[in-house]
């Protein structure tokens, strides 16, 4: 059996990590919860020393982001996922476009269809393995795509759509493994918005949107209009922007957050901003993800998925193997010897492998896990 392969001990990395999400959480981070059992752990999030760390983590976002006056970190419960939601019930008014180039970006899209309130949005949709960007579209108020597309390890750019300079349209992206990881002007969108279980090296269940003032205009003005008389939209509160923006300036949040990932999350951008910020943390990706390739360009039964250039990711990387070199087999050697969650995204079908190569990936681990993988693949020729 090719799952009782043993690895040599000295060829594996120092952590075996390697999800795309959850990511891995440094040692440091848990020795802080630990010191942490008593207090803040199981006290309330209506008091100071909780909301003292979302205020810790709003000023932290915004130095690290470098945020333009008048733009807004806002949390709250739920993950990315439910901020699709709460973009097409506050932020997107009549009618959207997407860029859809995986199966989030589309899940994205999909929402915006369902939504009985508004229009039938325009796709623009790529290959999976290509970046999709929307196009200028009249009457059009949001455009909506992935920074970073993670069922696929696309990169795709961030930038105002030429052509709504005058229109007041929203730029809306998801930066779910992108925040953190990579390069971005923030004053090209009016929301950037992610989860904390990638860059930030914490757990799931929050949402995280750097907001502009247009887009904290916009979800005012939208929430005021559902509930004018013979309005058709239906704001749950949960979905309520305006609330999530209300209770983040208090340094809370609408619903009980997990306490546990806001002090994770807090101790990963104090460490970030502290070894020179984003440009640091950029750095630190593209170097392990220029192993992960460079590996993969050279080997004879391993290819990058995304062809080199601007597209390619520098946080997600997307290795397709030959097709006489099963991806489950090599994936079950490397689970066995404590190298996990490097499966391909399953929705893809793709004989592949997928790493997350965030900030706390250490590049000498990326080296040790493509030596690994070669001793697996050398065993299962055997």
């Amino acid at each position: 059996m090719t799952n009782n392969v043993t690895i040599p001990q000295n060829m594996l990395p120092n952590d075996g990590r390697f999800g795309s999400g959850p990511s891995r959480i440094r040692e440091s981070q848990a020795k802080v919860l630990f010191e942490s059992w008593r207090s803040p752990l199981g006290t309330s999030h209506r008091q100071d020393a909780v909301k003292n760390i979302v205020a810790s983590i709003r000023k932290g976002l915004a130095d690290l982001f470098q945020l333009p006056d008048g733009y807004e970190v806002v949390l709250g419960n739920g993950g990315a996922s439910q901020f699709f939601d709460i973009a097409c019930a506050c932020l997107i008014e009549r009618k959207a476009a997407f860029g859809v180039c995986g199966s989030f970006s589309d899940k994205f899209a999909k929402e915006a269809q369902a939504a009985p309130f508004l229009e039938e949005p325009v796709i623009f949709e790529k290959p999976y393995g290509e970046a999709a960007v929307p196009e200028f579209v009249d009457g059009v108020d949001a455009y909506c795509w992935p920074h970073s597309e993670t069922s696929t390890g696309v990169m795709v750019p961030v930038q105002r759509i030429p052509g709504t300079e005058k229109n007041g349209a929203l730029m809306i992206v998801d930066a779910t493994s992108a925040a953190g990881a990579l390069p971005v002007d923030i004053s090209q969108t009016d929301a950037y918005f992610f989860s904390p279980q990638k860059a930030m090296g914490a757990e799931g269940g929050l949402w995280i949107a750097i907001l502009s003032p247009a887009a904290i205009a916009r979800a005012e003005a939208v929430e005021k209009s559902a509930t004018l008389e013979g309005a058709t939209r239906w704001i749950p509160s949960m979905l309520s922007l305006t609330k999530a923006i209300k209770n983040s300036r208090k340094n809370q949040t609408l619903n009980t957050p997990a306490i546990a990932t806001l002090l994770l999350m807090d101790e990963q951008i104090k460490w970030i901003l502290a070894n020179g910020g984003l440009d640091w943390a950029v750095a630190r990706c593209r170097q392990c993800t220029d192993i992960m390739y460079d590996w993969a360009e050279a080997s004879d039964y391993a290819t990058p998925f995304v062809p080199a250039g601007p597209a390619r990711s520098t946080c997600v990387a997307t290795i397709n193997l030959a097709d006489d070199v099963p991806a489950s087999e090599v994936l079950a050697i490397l689970r066995a010897n404590g190298i996990v969650d490097c499966n391909g995204y399953r929705a893809l079908g793709l004989n592949q492998m997928r790493f997350g190569m965030f900030p706390s990936v250490e590049p000498a681990d990326v080296e040790a896990l493509t030596h690994c993988i070669d001793y697996a693949v050398s065993e299962m020729k055997k």
